[in-house]
């Protein structure tokens, strides 16, 4: 007698099923109908100059501009790059560039002048509009030095100068606008966005409306957004954090977008929430983290605050808990995404328990697929095992700008985009991030993944903030390394001290075997800790430059 036949593994793959629609128009066109809705309501504030727009005038002043781009001859498809910290003004340039068609560049407000040389050239910006300086950057400098070399650029609108004001006083009719809005396809590139790479120079993500439109809209609805709400934007408008997650979340619900600062500031950021009576409040868990850590925290009332969106990197356990318990967040999102894929993937619910907030990156999102597949072969794997997300659906980029072999290796043939990331997926569906395939370590043979370790080393009572790397060895190829930020007054940890803690609760090949005590972490400008960065300097520190070149690194 035959035993009866099992059913196979559920496979790592889900797709999201929705009764709400995706959207079918242009951004434009989507600002206008919530301008219909809710003109009179808070639109724009900007706390560091003290300026307020209602939905009517906000839409006054994007027209304005839009028509003033238009008098000084940008047209559909022409890239007009923004380079500026946040400020109203970027917000302007974002949906008047959208309502002529033309495709913003959004330019990283780190970059130093060969990489702005780069950016200019790589997309053929024909406008940049640009802050004079900020912080110890002088705008305005790098771009008289790169400009004689960028043959494209025929415009640069410095803002604060004449000719910003300028592009408001052209005296257009609105006729004039609704035929070239009449023109544009929400599939048009509206926006290209360069992606921070590790290596060589950075790609540009190319997104259309509908790519970012509908991303932003439905982590709005996830996050159950309505024309009451105050979100509060610490993150920068030139990452998808800010200006879609921020502001196309904000504008496609009629809520308001609340500016704390041109830069990340914690204080600020409090202030806001309490000034604004914010109902929810942006960050990557290093803002949390320094937020929470404010000596006056306490002082601050942020009854108000309701949601919330933590990502860009993974969020520690102990973090995420203290946003719902101090913070008052009691519906804090989690959202995983890329710049590629618009860029919000798989988001944590409301409804979901602490325990699915904290411990994954939630499920995918509306109208979204994805999987995880094993990165050898390409076949998806059964729930619970590890492998490489992959996402599909109305959020994958176009492409990268004129970079069709770039392009080439990230979407397949079936249009998923390869993510890079380790993940794996339970049987409801929920993803948990285990790290990057390139950040995976090797010890002996043994796959070690720092993010676990990470997780670990939050519960230490002095320890505020953990990374953990690979570096080079010649016993076992690689050895872990933790990089800490301690409390204030704790006692500085050392590899023997930080040994005895784990001794018995982790597996000993997982156990850092050097320690390294800093006040910050090497960070790009979302607030994404540069591991690649701390590797070069801890080959540097422990004397290890000689293995680092043996290939065992």
């Amino acid at each position: 007698m035959t035993s009866p036949a099992t059913a196979p593994a559920l496979p790592s793959y889900a797709s999201g099923t929705s009764d709400v629609p995706l959207l079918g128009d242009t951004i434009g066109d989507n600002f206008d109908r919530t301008v219909a809705a809710h003109g009179d309501r808070d639109a724009l504030v900007d706390l560091p100059s003290g300026r307020r727009w209602t939905y009517r005038e906000l839409q006054a002043d994007v027209d304005a501009l839009a028509l003033g781009l238009l008098a000084k001859g940008v047209s559909k498809g022409d890239r007009v790059g923004i380079w500026a910290p946040n400020c109203p003004e970027w917000t302007l340039t974002q949906y008047a560039t959208a309502k002529i068609g033309a495709v913003l560049v959004n330019i990283n407000p780190a970059y130093r002048a060969h990489e702005l040389e780069y950016v200019l050239n790589q997309s053929g910006i024909r406008m940049l509009v640009a802050a004079e300086s900020f912080k110890t950057s002088d705008y305005a400098a790098m771009i008289d030095e790169v400009r004689p070399r960028c043959d494209a650029l025929s415009d640069v609108v410095l803002l604060g100068r004449p000719e910003w004001t300028e592009l408001f006083e052209s005296g257009g009719d609105a006729a004039t606008l609704a035929a070239v809005s009449k023109g544009l396809s929400a599939d048009d590139p509206i926006n290209i966005q360069y992606t921070s790479g590790t290596t060589g120079f950075p790609k540009g993500a190319t997104l259309s409306h509908h790519n970012i439109l509908n991303n932003g809209f439905f982590v709005g609805e996830l996050c159950n957004y309505t024309e009451q709400d105050r979100i509060c934007i610490p993150v920068p408008f030139y990452h998808c954090f800010g200006m879609v997650m921020g502001n196309l979340a904000a504008t496609s619900h009629g809520a308001c977008m609340v500016i704390p600062a041109p830069g990340f500031d914690p204080k600020s950021s409090l202030q806001a929430v309490q000034a604004e009576r914010c109902t929810s409040l942006y960050g990557v868990p290093t803002m949390f983290i320094a937020e929470l850590a404010e000596d006056d925290f306490d002082d601050y009332d942020l009854s108000t605050l309701r949601t919330g969106i933590m990502a860009g990197s993974p969020c520690p356990v102990e973090v995420m808990k203290q946003v719902i318990e101090r913070m008052g967040m009691a519906e804090v999102s989690i959202c995983y995404g890329m710049t590629e894929t618009s860029p919000v993937s798989t988001q944590t619910r409301a409804d979901d328990t602490i325990e699915r907030r904290v411990s994954t990156v939630g499920r995918v999102g509306p109208h979204l697929e994805v999987k995880v597949v094993d990165p050898a072969t390409g076949l998806t794997v059964p729930r619970g095992e590890p492998g490489e997300l992959c996402t599909r659906g109305y959020s994958v980029m176009l492409g990268y700008w004129n970079q069709p072999d770039k392009t080439a290796e990230a979407i397949d043939s079936a249009r998923w985009m390869h993510t890079g990331d380790l993940a794996v997926m339970d049987d409801d569906g929920y993803v948990n991030i285990t790290g990057r395939i390139k950040d995976m370590v090797i010890r002996g043979g043994e796959n070690i993944y720092p993010r676990e370790i990470e997780e670990f080393l939050y519960t230490h009572p002095d320890i505020l903030d953990a990374q953990v790397i690979g570096v080079p060895d010649a016993k076992y190829g690689e050895e872990l390394m933790a990089w800490v930020r301690m409390r204030e007054g704790a006692e500085p940890l050392t590899a023997e001290s930080l040994r005895e803690f784990c001794q018995g609760k982790l597996a000993h090949y997982k156990i850092p075997r050097y320690v390294q005590v800093v006040d910050d972490f090497p960070m790009t400008v979302t607030g994404k800790v540069r591991k690649v960065e701390m590797r070069q300097q801890a080959v540097e520190l422990l004397g290890l430059k000689d293995l680092a070149g043996s290939g065992h690194a």
